[in-house]
């Protein structure tokens, strides 16, 4: 799938830029996002990658989705990319492999991304990153479980879930792992 590890250095660089700029120490960001500074130190040297939920948390601070915050991390943006060209980040701790098929470009509001989740992995996203983002989850292979603010639904293959920003929590019930295509909206 071509994981990209200079990307990880890039987005260490990129989320040492986003606190800068707001002028935040690391005690700062670490409070708000709730996650330990030597954590946050290490994600901003690059010297471990962020799971999914901490990218998650830190988007939240932000106010950007994790495609926007990956885009941001990549050269231009191109109207075509084969499959070979697109993005791709993986969560070492849940397995999760994120491919960014569509990612944010100019003026157009809505991105596909790709998500694989191994069976028995569970990620909780506890804050929503921007109010009022569409969200269109249609499940391609497994069974998933996917909870929004406190409501759990539980997804077979060709099923589709629609739903605007808030919490969210995906637990992949196996057997095999759960593959999705989920279309982000912007406000």
């Amino acid at each position: 799938m071509g994981i990209d590890t200079a990307a990880d250095e890039r987005l260490a660089q990129r989320l040492a830029e986003l606190r800068l700029e707001r002028g935040w120490t690391l005690e700062e960001l670490a409070r708000l996002a709730d996650v330990s500074r030597s954590t946050l130190s290490r994600v901003e040297r690059a010297e471990v990658s962020p799971t999914a939920a901490l990218l998650g948390r830190l988007c939240a601070v932000y106010g950007r989705t994790m495609s926007r915050l990956l885009a941001e991390v990549e050269s231009g943006p191109a109207p075509l990319l084969r499959a070979g060209e697109q993005q791709v980040w993986r969560d070492e701790t849940t397995g999760f492999v994120r491919r960014s098929v569509s990612p944010p470009h100019g003026s157009l509001r809505a991105e596909i991304v790709e998500g694989r989740l191994p069976a028995g992995a569970d990620i909780a996203y506890d804050r929503a990153c921007t109010p009022g983002r569409e969200h269109h989850l249609w499940l391609f292979e497994g069974r998933l479980e996917l909870t929004v603010d406190g409501t759990a639904q539980p997804l077979g293959p060709g099923d589709c879930l629609r739903y605007v920003g808030g919490t969210s929590r995906f637990r992949s019930l196996g057997p095999g792992e759960a593959r999705y295509a989920l279309v982000v909206v912007e406000p």
